[in-house]
């Protein structure tokens, strides 16, 4: 296949006039591309926006960023999700501070060496700050280009993977690829949509190979859904005379990874008062100590994790005993809390 320049003209011809107005499109420095980018993944606009804005506020530059804790970066994303996200973020910005100078790659390979960075994000900076050839291929651009080329390959298969990079790779306009990339990214979202596709309006209706066979509402192909994991949570809340509580810090490589949380205790499937009372975490937490038991939900809160559902109960753990390392319920806003948590103790704080 050759490229089609006619392609690409008609694309940047409708992104011109139908653009949103985006603060990271005015720039074309790659720190605030780059911010804009890690945060917009797996985020849609309207959600990652005020995020942006409040990073931008805070660390202004990518120094002010590395110099930061990982812990007021964990705060500042919090209710964001995917937080590795918010780790590498950092570990980058310490990178490129210490190691490069402060001074970003300027080009798709060095660019994705960094922490955090794959080849979507490498592309997208490459090509917006430094006009180089490298195509972006996101969830939009996979659906433009099944769509137009009427293409069945499964989109998240290493054949698809392939195919479709290839495929953005020969469409690009060499002279403007940031602009070009943006457009094609730009038209999936706004006008080629996953539901209800503006066919009517669109600039490729006559060249659009699926609107041709029909095949608009079968593409892009996508192929076995992954198997979505249960877990049941037991958090004990503990609440001293509705004055202090207790948290800790989350380790290991899973969810939530040095985000804040109550005790918890994880079991296979539900469990009554008795079985909690027997828990190797709640005997090393309550021993000697006098205490109320009693579930703060009476029906398990499902809370929906991409790849998990965790099935969640919070026992509230009245006490007049004070606990080491305790806190005041009033601080716990100083601390980076999962959403499922930060939820919790909005209701427990209305509820008092």
């Amino acid at each position: 296949m050759n490229r089609n320049p006619t392609f690409s003209n008609t694309l940047i011809l409708w992104y011109l006039k139908n653009k949103r107005d985006l603060p990271w499109r005015k720039t074309s420095d790659p720190y605030f591309i780059w911010l804009s980018e890690i945060i917009l993944q797996q985020t849609k606009i309207a959600q990652g926006l005020p995020y942006y804005l409040k990073f931008i506020e805070k660390f202004s530059h990518i120094s002010l960023l590395a110099k930061a804790k990982e812990e007021d970066v964990l705060k500042l994303w919090q209710g964001l999700g995917y937080y590795s996200r918010a780790r590498n973020l950092h570990k980058t910005a310490i990178c490129i501070s210490d190691n490069l100078n402060g001074v970003f790659p300027n080009n798709y390979t060095d660019l994705k060496k960094l922490k955090g960075i794959g080849d979507y994000t490498a592309s997208a900076i490459a090509s917006f700050c430094f006009n180089k050839p490298t195509a972006t291929v996101d969830g939009n651009v996979y659906r433009v280009l099944a769509r137009y080329f009427n293409i069945s390959t499964p989109i998240n298969s290493p054949k698809g993977i392939t195919e479709f990079k290839e495929l953005a790779q020969l469409l690009i306009d060499k002279e403007n690829p940031g602009t070009h990339n943006q457009a094609l990214m730009e038209f999936g979202a706004l006008l080629c949509k996953p539901q209800n596709p503006d066919c009517l309006n669109c600039p490729f209706s006559n060249s659009c190979l699926a609107l041709k066979n029909d095949t608009i509402k079968m593409l892009p192909v996508k192929k076995g859904k992954i198997k979505v994991r249960k877990r049941y949570f037991n958090y004990l809340v503990i609440n001293q005379q509705n004055k202090h509580t207790y948290i800790q810090q989350r380790k290991g490589s899973g969810i939530w990874e040095n985000l804040f949380e109550f005790p918890l205790y994880e079991t296979e499937s539900n469990i009554d008062v008795a079985s909690l009372l027997k828990a190797p975490v709640f005997l090393e937490l309550l021993q000697h100590k006098s205490y109320q038991v009693s579930k703060f939900n009476s029906k398990q809160i499902i809370h929906k994790l991409s790849h998990q559902h965790l099935y969640t109960t919070f026992w509230l753990i009245n006490t007049n005993d004070l606990f080491k390392n305790a806190i005041l319920w009033q601080n716990l806003s100083n601390f980076a809390l999962p959403t499922l948590i930060q939820n919790f103790v909005n209701q427990f704080k209305n509820k008092v």
